[in-house]
C-alpha cells in the first residue's frame, strides 16, 4: 500500500486529508463505532487511536455535510415532519427531522420538548433555510397547526398520519446510530452526530444495484473531492 506519511497532510495533522476523510466517512456511512473504524484503519497499515478520530469527526463532520449538501439539488415544494423520542441519561427529548417528498432530508433538530414552542422554532429554522414550501405534510400532533399557522399562515396543511410515512422511515437510520452508540451521551452529541449523519442517509444509499459502475464512481469523487471537504 502507499505510505501514508509520504502523502500532503493538512497543517495541525500528522496524517494525510485522504485518510482523515476515509476515517470520518466510515463513520458517519456506517454503523460503526469509533474503535471499530480505529480496527479498519489498522488493517491498512494507520495507526491512530479512536480519540483522534473522535476529534477528527468532531472537526471534520459539518464541512463533509455541508459539501454533501451543497452538491443535492434544491429541495421539492412538498415537506414532511416528524418527530422521534430519543432517550438520553434516563430523560425523555424529541427530534424533530424534515424532508421533502424525495426524501431528502431538510435538517434536524434535538429539543427537549414536544409542544407549539419547539415545533415553532424547528419550522422557523426550516423557512429560514429553505424558503416556504407549497404543502406540509405532519401527523395530527396539534403543535403543528399552530407553529404553521404563525409562522406561514395561509399554507396548505395535510394531517394524517398514514401519508407522512416518508419522513418516519427516515427515523430508521436514527434507530440503528443509536444502538450501535449504546444511547447518546448529550443532546449536543447527538445534535452534532445527526446533523452529519442525516446528510448521508439517503446520497449513499441510492440502489446501487439500479446504478452503473461509473454513476458510483462520479458520485463518490464529486462528494468527496478533496477541494470541497477541506
Amino acid at each position: 500500500m502507499t505510505d501514508a506519511h509520504s502523502r500532503p497532510r493538512l497543517k495541525g495533522h500528522r496524517f494525510p486529508h485522504e485518510i482523515i476523510a476515509q476515517a470520518v466517512r466510515l463513520y458517519l456511512r456506517f454503523n460503526l463505532s469509533l474503535r471499530d473504524v480505529e480496527e479498519l484503519l489498522a488493517e491498512r497499515g494507520v495507526v491512530v487511536s479512536y480519540e483522534t478520530i473522535r476529534k477528527w469527526v468532531a472537526r471534520f463532520a459539518p464541512q463533509f455535510a455541508a459539501a454533501v449538501r451543497r452538491a443535492r439539488p434544491a429541495p421539492n415544494d412538498q415537506w414532511h415532519l416528524h418527530e422521534m423520542v430519543i432517550r438520553i441519561h434516563g430523560e425523555t427529548h424529541w427530534l424533530w427531522r424534515a424532508v421533502d417528498a424525495g426524501g431528502e432530508v431538510l435538517d434536524m433538530l434535538v429539543q427537549s420538548r414536544r409542544n407549539a414552542k419547539a415545533a415553532e422554532r424547528f419550522l422557523r429554522k426550516l423557512i429560514q433555510r429553505w424558503g416556504r414550501p407549497r404543502v406540509i405534510v405532519t401527523d395530527k400532533l396539534g403543535s403543528y397547526a399552530s407553529a404553521i399557522g404563525d409562522l406561514a399562515p395561509g399554507l396548505e396543511h395535510r394531517r394524517h398520519k398514514g401519508i407522512n410515512n416518508r419522513v418516519e422511515a427516515s427515523h430508521r437510520h436514527t434507530r440503528r446510530r443509536e444502538k450501535a452508540l449504546g444511547r447518546f451521551k448529550s443532546p449536543g452529541q447527538a445534535q452534532q452526530l445527526l446533523s452529519a449523519h442525516d446528510q448521508f442517509a439517503v446520497p449513499f444509499r441510492p440502489k446501487r444495484h439500479r446504478l452503473s459502475a461509473r454513476s458510483n464512481c462520479n458520485e463518490f469523487l464529486q462528494t468527496w473531492g478533496c477541494s470541497q471537504c477541506f
